[in-house]
């Protein structure tokens, strides 16, 4: 877990300070699916600046995530870029407004980590696929599309409606 302890920073209100932190990315799963982070590990822009009420949070880095596609289930890679902010206010008569804090903030230390995980699976698209086109499965054979286009001329009669094509047929 990478973290980040707020009391070491002195800022004056309007100053920024910029840390480079190595921030481990786990396994996410969706679905399902596992999808992995290649490499597990990236360099993070972690910018911190103090404001006259509190401090703002910023974070920044690329990632890559390689698992399943969503049609074909063949391997799909994602690149992602990662631009997250936060905002912790500062305490007020001893209390910091709750909707002014940030969840990843703990006792002046950040949870760069969880803040991380949370931006990826935020950044992620609706459908993971390995390819803008992928035409997915064939939903009678259950072959790659995209490796074998076909089609499927016969089609075989769900045993289920069997008596109401009895019904269709008869004068």
């Amino acid at each position: 877990m990478t973290s980040f302890n707020l009391r070491r920073v002195k800022l004056r209100p309007g100053e920024e300070l910029r840390e480079a932190l190595e921030v481990d990315l786990p396994v996410l799963e969706l679905g399902g699916q596992r999808y992995v982070a290649v490499p597990d590990q990236v360099v993070a822009e972690l910018a911190i600046t103090r404001t006259t009420t509190g401090t703002a949070l910023a974070l920044a880095f690329d990632a890559r995530l390689t698992g399943p596609c969503y049609r074909c289930l063949g391997d799909a890679v994602v690149d992602l870029p990662i631009r997250a902010r936060e905002y912790q206010a500062g305490e007020t008569g001893g209390h910091a407004d709750e909707q002014m804090t940030s969840p990843y903030v703990v006792d002046d230390r950040v949870d760069v980590s969880a803040w991380a995980r949370d931006a990826v699976a935020l950044a992620l698209p609706d459908q993971i696929l390995c390819r803008r086109d992928c035409a997915g499965l064939c939903a009678v054979c259950g072959r790659s599309l995209n490796e074998e286009p076909h089609g499927h001329d016969e089609r075989e009669a769900d045993p289920r409606w069997a008596a109401l094509e009895e019904l269709r047929s008869r004068p």
